[in-house]
């Protein structure tokens, strides 16, 4: 054998030792099955063993056990990508970094842990995919023997023939042609379950809710400090249990679950009424603006992120921007509310807001005004001067900084301009 071939071997022998050792602890030294034992796991006969038990289950992305236990049917490992690139999330945004789930029969899934071992970044399987020939060396001597060993190896990762659905299987009828009424004209899908995509979110979830990262982040919150990882929340959140006491029988990702499947809320947005009034006796719409729960939220963790003396670095920059960023939503979601008042309200003799306020604000405010006042660029100067009061107290804040707040907010206002009419 070659350097490659021997390191591979000897990953094999260590893995099979590994799991002999573990059955042997449980023998008294003098048991007969001692010896039995150590025959099964000697290379050439658990390979061969492995070999023939591979059939008995499949590598997948997409499974159809999940939709109904009792289904028995095909399904299908996909890289996610080889799938389609789509502005929906589906297990194409996973990429490379993904969890391949097994189904089939549980007494066989130390097949699958075998070819789970990595050399060189490289798995088994992948190795046995491409009929890797130290792979072949490294399993026997005869080579006639280890390819053939290899390819029932790799069939893990190729789909049962023929292609088939189940009465249990899930089936959607999809209309193809131009004529719903055509029954010719649609295409029979039956989608399958997102095994790979499915776990991601579960990890995901697990860690922005348990792990000790976001428990401190969640404790910097409460104690109104700046904490550099974001909390996530995730409210009314439901759990599908699959597979009852046995998840191991629906696949080995729902087993590391404990048959948890987590499902996000899906539920209509809960309408609150605002009680929106026109800006009377105040003399800039900042004077209310800053007083909003979100904007004092945002101002403080903007305040606190700064004082904090951040490195200055592309991060830093990154978690200013997103804070100021959002302040200007909130100043345009102010403005959209503003907005839906009757038009003509700021011509009000109690209304004290300065010319451009007013043309941002009230459809019916002056007509010249509007048309010959760059409006955004002018509001976008009133944005940056109040953030700049705002933080100067605690911050020495000049002229660099109220210029980048105004490039900022005149980027965003303009857009918002644009898609509401404003001739600015």
């Amino acid at each position: 054998m070659n350097g490659r071939q021997q390191q591979i071997h000897n990953l094999i022998k260590a893995f099979l030792t590994e799991r002999l050792n573990a059955k042997l602890e449980k023998l008294p030294e003098d048991d007969p099955k001692r010896a039995a034992l150590i025959a099964q796991f000697e290379p050439a006969a658990w390979l061969k063993d492995a070999a023939h038990r591979s059939g008995q289950i499949q590598v997948v992305t997409h499974s159809l056990k999940p939709l109904h236990p009792d289904a028995k049917g095909t399904s299908l490992f996909r890289e996610p990508t080889s799938l389609e690139a789509l502005e929906e999330v589906g297990s194409h945004v996973l990429g490379d970094d993904f969890e391949i789930d097994v189904v089939g029969n549980a007494a066989a899934l130390d097949v699958y842990k075998f070819l789970k071992i990595e050399y060189d970044g490289r798995t088994l399987l992948s190795l046995a995919l491409e009929q890797d020939a130290d792979l072949a060396a490294a399993l026997d001597d005869n080579l006639d023997l280890a390819h053939a060993w290899m390819q029932a190896f790799a069939g893990l990762a190729q789909p049962r023939l023929p292609l088939r659905s189940h009465t249990h299987a899930k089936q959607i009828y999809w209309l193809v042609g131009p004529d719903p009424h055509d029954d010719t004209g649609y295409h029979l899908l039956a989608p399958l379950y997102p095994t790979s995509l499915v776990h991601r979110v579960y990890q995901t979830l697990q860690d922005d809710r348990f792990s000790e990262d976001a428990k401190a982040a969640r404790a910097a919150r409460k104690a109104q400090q700046w904490h550099e990882r974001p909390v996530h929340e995730y409210p009314n959140l439901a759990v599908q249990k699959l597979g009852g006491t046995k998840p191991q029988n629906i696949s080995q990702l729902n087993s590391e679950r404990r048959g948890d499947n987590v499902l996000l809320a899906s539920l209509p947005p809960v309408w609150q009424s605002l009680t929106i009034k026109p800006l009377l006796a105040v003399e800039s719409l900042f004077n209310v603006f800053g007083w909003r729960r979100e904007v004092k939220t945002l101002m403080r963790q903007l305040c606190q992120f700064l004082e904090s003396d951040p490195a200055n670095n592309l991060r830093t920059r990154q978690r200013r921007d997103a804070l100021v960023d959002a302040l200007i939503d909130e100043l345009i979601q102010f403005s959209a509310e503003l907005r839906t008042l009757e038009p003509g309200w700021s011509t009000d003799p109690e209304c004290a807001l300065p010319p451009t306020q007013r043309a941002w604000l009230d459809p019916d405010a002056d007509a010249e005004q509007q048309q010959h006042d760059d409006i955004t660029d002018r509001l976008a100067d009133d944005f940056s001067r109040w953030l700049n009061n705002r933080l100067r107290q605690p911050l020495p804040l000049g002229d660099p900084e109220y210029l980048y707040w105004r490039k900022l907010a005149g980027e965003q206002l303009r857009q918002y301009a644009w898609e509401v009419g404003h001739d600015a």
